[in-house]
């Protein structure tokens, strides 16, 4: 558990107030006038500065939260901080300070509150892993460019002839052969600019229904898209040309929402409690998704006007906040939808200062399985095979989609944040020195650790002194999944899930904690990283939810066996496939059939900015989709309970089996306590 005192107070109770920080969750006790920089330094909070507090450098930029934040039992006044100081009225760094945003150094507490440390204010800023693999594809673009030259227009034109708009589709049509096309009102205004700027050169953008979206003086040869997977933890965005189909640029941010909750029910309960906070959330993600834009088109020095379409995929609640939909029917049952269809509407209504682009927001599948699952469908393809391919994109809410040519099926599972390093006593997000990687000597019970931001394990040489720069300060997603497979296959836990505290006479990797046991990764004493026995029951909890979802779509589809599964999403791209057969995460099958296919979401999202032929498919197979709802599913419970074991406590595992030798079962004693019997070591060592 992370929490700290800061200091020892004195006085009355109104003298102290508590701290939280956001995304990290760490929280304290300071007294009244503790700045927040001071704040973040006694309870850990990872908060930058260059200048040390002195105003300067504008690094350690936070977000005071306000209302009511039910995960911390805290209510946040509009007081809660000082008025500001003049060391931040008269700030003139080099970067600017945000609307809304206060400098830590300066910010003094003045009631219990909560504040967000943006990701450009972190020294170890969030890991976005959310590669794109994209296939081929056929260019298929909503936009085409033409270049005209247009006569100047003098007194003696035929009568309807003497308007520019004519003048422009007069030349397309003598000079290109175009049918003149429509000018909406938004552009006329862009019409007498560009001319006169031009000398009558233009270079106008027509879409597919014969409309002109923007025109630019002169000769233009390239225009632009932007793809976005709209994620509840990461936003993950690609700039693509529209005349060439190339990606030319990528970036990542964390989705700033996080600072009203790390998951999505959060996010919602926010809502529900807080009058106007659907507001707030949907003002934060615009605005991560204007500044994703204007840092994609940055990289490749273009004007914002050049970008004609931003695709946006998400999960349902994403998908209605970004649109500026109130998402709390999504909370409760029966978990209804404002639409499912795709929406199409101006950029300048979603806030993104596009000037001439459109906004087309994916088609949501279901409550609970949203646009970035259709992008994943389009991406992967199970519409389109022959034999039945199961694609799981693992988050905080995992989407399953199960099919071939003939049905598919989808649903939705409730694993929570587990896989992502919350709920987990040494867990956190990918980040700098958070352990990836773990493999466990089933003779000696030592562990050797991959950390991120380290290019070699802990057994190869050099690694001292590489992890030095970036310390170990944790377990990831990915290292979770290591780590409690690898305990499972060198018998520290039992199929049960319970370690098993007879082996502290054998080893100082299993220490006592408090009534259970605990197995030691990395360090000792009070800043040792463990896995105690509740993080293992968190783990089991979340992948016997996700199991029992897809147990059910197996069922659902009468198939006897799946041997495509594919691991999508930005945690589900890390995760070693044969470390989840163990874990039981998905069915058994041949290890080659399990595979990581990354962010498949974002891959979608450029094919359907890319291809209307793919829009069109993505639509269509959604709306074919068969849904099912776990949550009114009978057979759900008896799944999940039957899944919590390890791998299964039921379901048979021959390929797992033909790849590592597993535990035999283990008897417990009278005391509760577990002797290890016949253990054998695995037949193949796990590699890299």
């Amino acid at each position: 558990m992370h929490a700290a005192i800061a200091k020892d107070v004195a006085g009355d109770v109104s003298d102290v107030h508590r701290i939280v920080f956001t995304p990290s969750g760490l929280t304290g006790t300071v007294e009244h006038g503790t700045t927040v920089l001071e704040a973040a330094r006694l309870v850990g909070a990872d908060l930058d500065t260059v200048c040390g507090g002195r105003g300067i450098c504008g690094r350690c930029q936070v977000v005071p939260g306000e209302g009511s934040f039910a995960k911390w039992g805290i209510t946040v006044g509009p007081d809660a901080l000082d008025e500001q100081a003049a060391i931040e009225t008269s700030y003139r760094g080099n970067r600017p300070l945000r609307p809304g945003h206060r400098l830590g150094c300066a910010a003094r507490i003045c009631g219990d509150v909560v504040v967000d440390v943006p990701a450009t204010s972190q020294r170890h800023r969030q890991v976005v892993r959310k590669d794109l693999d994209l296939p081929p594809i056929t260019v298929d673009p909503s936009f085409t460019l033409w270049y005209v030259e247009v006569p100047k227009l003098e007194l003696g034109t035929p009568g309807d002839d003497l308007t520019a708009e004519s003048a422009i589709g007069r030349a397309l049509a003598e000079q290109h052969g175009v049918q003149p096309p429509v000018t909406p009102f938004g552009v006329l205004a862009q019409l007498h600019p560009a001319l006169e700027a031009g000398a009558g050169a233009v270079t106008v953008a027509i879409d597919e229904a014969q409309r002109i979206v923007a025109i630019w003086p002169g000769f233009v040869d390239s225009i632009y898209g932007v793809a976005v997977d709209v994620g509840s933890t990461t936003i993950a965005g690609h700039l693509c040309d529209l005349t060439t189909g190339e990606v030319i640029a990528s970036a990542g941010r964390m989705n700033p929402q996080i600072r009203f909750g790390e998951d999505l029910m959060s996010r919602v309960s926010y809502v529900m409690m807080n009058p106007g906070g659907e507001r707030q959330l949907t003002e934060a993600v615009r605005t991560a998704l204007r500044e994703l834009v204007g840092e994609l088109a940055d990289q490749i020095a273009i004007g914002r006007d050049r970008i004609l379409e931003i695709v946006l995929v998400g999960n349902p609640i994403m998908h209605h906040l970004v649109l500026g939909i109130d998402p709390t029917p999504l909370g409760q049952a029966p978990f209804t939808l404002a639409t499912n269809r795709a929406v199409t509407a101006p950029a300048d209504q979603l806030d993104l200062d596009l000037p001439n682009a459109r906004a087309y927001v994916g088609p949501c599948i279901a409550g609970h399985v949203g646009a970035d699952t259709a992008g994943a469908i389009l991406a992967e393809g199970p519409h389109r095979g022959e034999r039945m391919q199961l694609l799981v994109d693992v988050g905080t809410n995992a989407e399953i989609v199960l099919g071939d040519a003939t049905r598919q099926y989808a649903a939705s599972s409730p694993t929570g944040p587990a896989f992502e390093g919350a709920q987990i006593s040494s867990g956190q997000r990918a980040t700098t020195g958070a352990i990836e990687g773990v493999r466990i000597d089933p003779v000696t019970l030592e562990p050797r650790l991959k950390v991120i931001g380290v290019d070699v394990w802990s057994d190869d040489p050099g690694f001292v002194q590489k992890v030095r720069r970036t310390g170990v300060t944790g377990i990831c997603g990915s290292g979770i999944i290591d780590v409690v497979a690898e305990m499972y296959l060198a018998g520290v836990i039992d199929r049960d899930g319970v370690v098993q505290g007879a082996l502290s006479e054998r080893t100082p990797r299993v220490v006592a904690d408090g009534r259970t046991f605990a197995y030691v990764v990395w360090g000792e004493g009070d800043s040792a990283i463990t896995v105690t026995q509740n993080d293992i029951r968190a783990i089991q909890l979340a992948k016997a939810a996700l199991r029992a979802g897809i147990d059910l779509l197996v069922e659902h589809a009468g198939t006897p066996e799946v041997t495509d599964i594919r691991l999508a999403g930005a945690f589900g791209a890390h995760i070693d496939p044969l470390h989840a057969m163990v874990l039981g995460l998905v069915p058994d099958c041949p290890l080659p059939g399990v595979r990581a296919v990354g962010n498949a979401a974002g891959t979608g999202a450029v094919q359907a900015l890319l291809s209307r032929q793919l829009r069109d498919e993505m639509e269509l197979a959604v709306r074919d989709m068969v849904k099912i709802e776990t949550a009114t599913e009978p057979r759900f419970q008896e799944l999940f309970v039957a899944a919590m074991a390890f791998p299964h406590a039921s379901a048979p595992t021959p390929n797992l089996a033909a790849l590592v030798a597993l535990p035999e079962p283990i008897e417990r004693s009278d005391r509760g306590d577990a002797a290890v019997r016949g253990r054998r070591r695995r037949r193949q060592e796990t590699t890299t």
